[in-house]
């Protein structure tokens, strides 16, 4: 099984060369790495020809925002199995792809995801926050606050290919609506692998302000709205609830 890993960047020299190194050091041998740039203005293309890697494919463009990235990455992309890794998340250790790539042989699965360690943004050693997924029930699933980690989110290319790509009306839950109109709307079979698979560093778009919270918030009720499934006027209570339990103090 063929595995294709996509990274949008733009301007991301900081930390593009760790995710990089994180695919290239992975002990499966088929994997695809497509790197869709939005023209960055550092010299992140430079780090990226330069570094001892298996990207397969780059392209350096104008896009509407990092969803137009990626899906650009799941047209072009080749494998059987197709993963979203952003250009500040690596991966955890050098087995997950192929881990990953087990499960899927042995439960014919549509789609796999874990768990994700956030990390300090300058000492990924440092773990803030651990998001342990946990199994899916579609009775007290996505409308309780629950949905996976999306870096850690692997599905087959024919299940985008079936059900659609990331919604560009979603600034920045699409990857929340995407997985809902898979697992919860069109009961693709997944599984959940309890085991850390992604790190994340911390200062992501969706959390890094109380104005983005807000929003993703609300695009999230939107998500179960544009897929005529019901959630209560709660959700963002039942959202935040189970992430607070996740922050780990010393």
């Amino acid at each position: 099984m063929k595995v294709s890993i996509i990274t949008g960047t733009y301007n991301s020299a900081e930390f593009i060369e760790s995710c990089i190194q994180s695919v290239n050091n992975q002990d499966y041998l088929d994997i695809e790495h497509i790197i869709i740039d939005g023209v960055s203005k550092d010299n992140t293309l430079e780090l990226i020809k330069n570094s001892d890697s298996r990207v397969v494919k780059i392209v350096s463009e104008p896009d509407k925002g990092i969803y137009d990235a990626m899906n650009k990455g799941l047209k072009m992309a080749t494998g059987e199995i197709v993963a979203i890794l952003n250009s500040d998340d690596f991966y955890n250790s050098n087995d997950v792809v192929s881990t990953v790539v087990k499960k899927f042989k042995e439960h014919n699965l549509d789609c796999l995801y874990g768990n994700l360690y956030y990390v300090n943004q300058q000492n990924p050693d440092i773990i803030v926050r651990n998001w342990a997924t946990g199994e899916y029930n579609k009775q007290k699933g996505f409308q309780y606050g629950w949905h996976p980690a999306h870096p850690t989110f692997f599905a087959k290319n024919r299940v985008y290919k079936k059900y659609g790509y990331f919604n560009l009306d979603f600034k920045i839950a699409a990857d929340f609506e995407i997985m809902l109109r898979l697992l919860q709307k069109n009961n693709i079979n997944g599984f959940y692998l309890d085991s850390p698979i992604v790190r994340m560093r911390l200062g992501g778009e969706s959390n890094k302000s109380i104005k983005n919270i807000i929003r993703g918030n609300k695009e999230c009720m939107k998500a179960f709205k544009v897929n005529d499934l019901k959630v209560s006027a709660l959700y963002p209570i039942y959202r935040i609830l189970p992430k607070l339990k996740q922050f780990i103090t010393k």
